[in-house]
């Protein structure tokens, strides 16, 4: 049934944004636009239905893309691409307590669970991991008669893998580890990301139990415990074996366990937490496999080698007179539900079509058939139907869609099971046991799998959306998430090394504009993330989990003041609320703000050589010029690892017949002290000698490339188009003081220049950063934030999962 354009909304011309990512990401050689895209894919999801029936799944899969049923990034990027690479996004991969072969659980060793992820990862797929198998550092490996180096160790080895491997379509392989809390190496695992550099390639998650959440609520101590025994020196320092044969390796109260992931939670953004118990409790499949680890943006808990098969419905595509345009706006369920139905049968194709990375996946997936039928553009669509994310109506209508989801899947994949057959491990009473997920379906859909069985386990996954918002629904929000911004820049590193920046706009504020509404006087149903409470994110969760078979990745955003104490609690309300996990973003002076939502200023295009010829400013100078020179000294204070720094530097000038200043001279004062005196006074040196050959900015820009392995270094602020003032960091002191040098010499020349990179008044010494480098403000914050690469302190989006 065909819907009355009438009560659709217009289209809207095509974002840059979207047209690029789409272009990057998703087009293959010889398509030219979206539509060939959707035949591509249509036609791969059709070629597993029997023969005679292909043309007519086809068509039907191609009108289903069209209507706003898409496949998550993978199934979009390689369906019938002819590449030997992974449909699916993510997998668990199980790392046992061995080096080589197999434990005595039969889980895989640290090494061949390497090798297997770095296979997994070069064909495109995340991969997350509970490294909570692996024994403590310190405790006995009797084989070799040493000592274990810890779990920690290996993820750095991991982490390293993870930065060679180069995965399917040039993007960089997600992570997810993960660590039980009565892990002995627990506190080192919290604490980890604190280090610059370490673990880039990782998200961190703390596997918590409900015998510790009953601890920490009655304050009382908690046993951190592992099956190795423990070295000598532990055994000595008090480390017991118990009563069940593990051993006890030291116990702690667990306030104090849980503050120190709070803590860093609260500063570094990480560690997420994951409810295995809900999680394990609430699985379909609970009789056949134990969950123990996520893949990389926690929507998807799975078993070994587990896999998520993923699909979003873009919600804003049901929503019929957007804004009251024309109409009451209303969701158009009947629509949505056939395209939920019909994305069951795609997603399952999928699982057929895809290629398998390991042989241990495929027979996985072939076992249980999980598929994660989603859903992208929540915020947006609320929105259009003039409700805020933030109040009851607008969470009664998020739940009322998520059971439209869940019911319309599990009635589609029993559809399925009469014309395909069940999943080879369905039992009837076990899936539908009390307390599963299945078992809170209504009565006639229960009976209905008692009689025909179901073909997926699992049908039900609400997953960060990351490039496809952007490539396919118009950057409509982001999975369950509210908007972030209705409007920013973003900019990209193109190919030639140039940068290009894009106005991103948000679909609903788009849209809103062009049927003719004020967006610099938006009604109260335009909620961002940052601008509602945090309770009010909890709150969201809490209305669409009982509706997700699986979980829901979602970020709840806390401003910069929320107090610690506060919290601290939405971590207990998202337990008692039976949540399977909790992430959280609070801005702060470590992480920086998140985005940048004003225009940047442009930068002057660079002078040709001919004119850098003829510039006296560029000239050669054959020996320094006899008299006195002006002068400008320079206080320089930045802060390194080991506390605030402080130099003084001097740069002389050369007046110049048409009124400028030419930098030609650089030198410390004598008289300072430190480490640090030699290798300035010979940069200055040079300097000096480049300053006079002409190539001084060159040869400062080489400076500011400059790396060390004690840390960044912060020197600076650079202050947003809106007044807000985000940290600068360098690679290295040379690249600080290079930098500094470059805004001395801006000053000289126009005392207006280079303003906004004064050092901040009043700013604390640096605290340690966590993450990769970003390639646009230099700071060690690139983190993977719903699925992303993401700069914690200016905002650039980088690769997605």
């Amino acid at each position: 049934m065909k819907r009355d354009d009438a009560v659709l909304h217009p289209p809207l011309p095509v974002q840059a944004i979207s047209r690029d990512v789409l272009l990057e990401k998703y087009l293959k050689p010889g398509e030219k636009a979206i539509e060939d895209l959707f035949e591509r894919v249509a036609r791969a999801l059709a070629s597993v239905e029997a023969e005679g029936e292909r043309d007519r799944w086809q068509g039907r899969f191609l009108a289903n893309l069209r209507a706003g049923a898409i496949g998550a990034g993978r199934i979009m990027s390689a369906a019938g691409a002819g590449l030997d690479a992974t449909l699916i996004n993510c997998f668990v991969q199980p790392i046992g307590d061995c080096i080589q072969g197999r434990d005595e659980a039969g889980y895989a060793g640290i090494y061949e669970a390497l090798r297997e992820a770095a296979e997994t990862m070069r064909r495109g797929g995340g991969v997350g991991y509970d490294f909570s198998r692996i024994r403590p550092r310190g405790a006995q490996v009797r084989a070799t008669a040493s000592l274990a180096s810890g779990p920690c160790s290996y993820i750095d080895v991991f982490d390293r893998s993870c930065s060679t491997v180069e995965s399917a379509g040039a993007r960089r392989g997600a992570q997810m580890g993960v660590l039980r809390i009565d892990h002995p190496d627990v506190l080192e695992f919290i604490t980890a990301k604190r280090s610059p550099g370490r673990w880039n390639n990782f998200n961190v998650s703390v596997a918590v139990s409900d015998p510790f959440m009953r601890a920490l609520v009655a304050d009382e101590e908690w046993a951190l415990v592992h099956s190795a025994t423990p070295g000598a020196e532990q055994i000595a320092g008090g480390a017991a074996q118990a009563v069940d044969g593990k051993w006890v390796y030291r116990r702690l109260p667990a306030r104090e366990l849980w503050d120190a992931i709070m803590r860093s939670a609260y500063d570094f953004a990480e560690p997420g937490i994951l409810f295995t118990d809900a999680i394990n409790t609430d699985n379909n499949l609970r009789y056949c496999e134990h969950i123990e680890a996520t893949n990389p943006c926690g929507e998807q808990p799975l078993p070994p080698y587990g896999c998520c098969d993923l699909g979003p419905v873009i919600l804003t595509r049901f929503v019929e007179h957007p804004f009251g345009s024309g109409g009451e706006p209303a969701f158009d369920f009947q629509h949505f539900n056939d395209a939920v139905a019909l994305q069951v049968r795609a997603l399952d194709n999928v699982l057929d079509l895809t290629f398998w990375p390991l042989p241990q996946q495929r027979a996985e997936a072939m076992a249980k058939r999980r598929i994660g039928v989603g859903f992208t553009g929540l915020g947006d669509t609320l929105a259009m139907l003039r409700l805020r994310y933030d109040q009851p109506e607008g969470r009664a209508m998020a739940a009322r869609i998520a059971r439209s989801l869940r019911d319309t899947a599990y009635a589609a994949s029993v559809a399925l099971a009469r014309e395909k057959g069940p999943f080879s491990l369905f039992d009837a009473e076990r899936y539908l046991a009390r307390g599963t997920f299945a078992s809170r379906l209504d009565q006639a859909l229960q009976e209905q799998i008692r009689m025909h069985g179901i073909r997926n386990s699992h049908l039900v996954s609400i997953a960060p959306t990351g490039t496809v918002s952007l490539a396919f629904a118009d950057n409509a929000s982001n999975g369950i998430e509210p908007a972030f911004s209705w409007t920013y820049r973003r900019k990209k590193r193109e190919a030639d090394g140039s940068i290009s920046e894009y106005e991103v706009e948000d679909h609903a504020w788009r849209l809103y504009r062009s049927l003719g509404g004020d967006t610099d006087a938006l009604p109260p149903y335009f909620v961002s993330a940052l601008s509602m409470p945090a309770a009010a994110h909890l709150a969201m969760m809490e209305a669409v989990q009982p509706f997700v078979d699986t979980a829901i990745s979602k970020t709840v955003n806390v401003s910069a003041d929320y107090p610690y104490e506060d919290f601290k609690e939405l971590y207990l309300h998202a337990w008692t609320a039976k949540l399977k996990g909790l992430a959280t973003y609070r801005p702060n002076t470590i992480l920086g703000s998140v985005l940048d939502a004003a225009p940047a200023a442009k930068e002057d295009p660079p002078a040709s050589l001919n004119q850098a010829a003829a510039d006296p400013m560029r000239a050669m100078i054959a020996s320094r010029p006899t008299g006195t020179l002006n002068a400008s000294a320079e206080k320089i204070e930045y802060w390194t690892q080991q506390g605030r720094q402080t130099l003084y530097l001097v740069v002389s000038f050369l007046p110049l017949a048409d009124g400028r200043e030419r930098a030609i001279e650089f030198f410390m004062p004598v008289g300072q002290s430190g480490e640090s005196q030699q290798w300035i006074t010979a940069s200055m040196r040079l300097l000096s000698l480049a300053a006079r050959g002409g190539f001084l900015e060159r040869a400062l820009a080489d400076m500011r490339k400059v790396a060390w392995d004690r840390g960044p270094v912060r020197l600076g602020s650079h202050v947003k188009a809106d007044g807000t003032a985000v940290p600068m960091w360098h690679d290295s002191e040379v690249g600080a003081i290079a930098y500094a040098i470059q805004n001395l010499i801006a000053r000289r020349g126009n005392p207006a220049a280079a303003e906004a990179e004064l050092p901040a008044p009043g700013l604390a010494a640096a605290p340690t950063l966590m993450g990769a480098k970003c390639p646009e403000c230099g700071a060690h914050a690139m983190i993977r934030k719903d699925g992303c690469d993401y700069c914690t302190q200016c905002g650039h989006l980088g690769s997605c999962g």
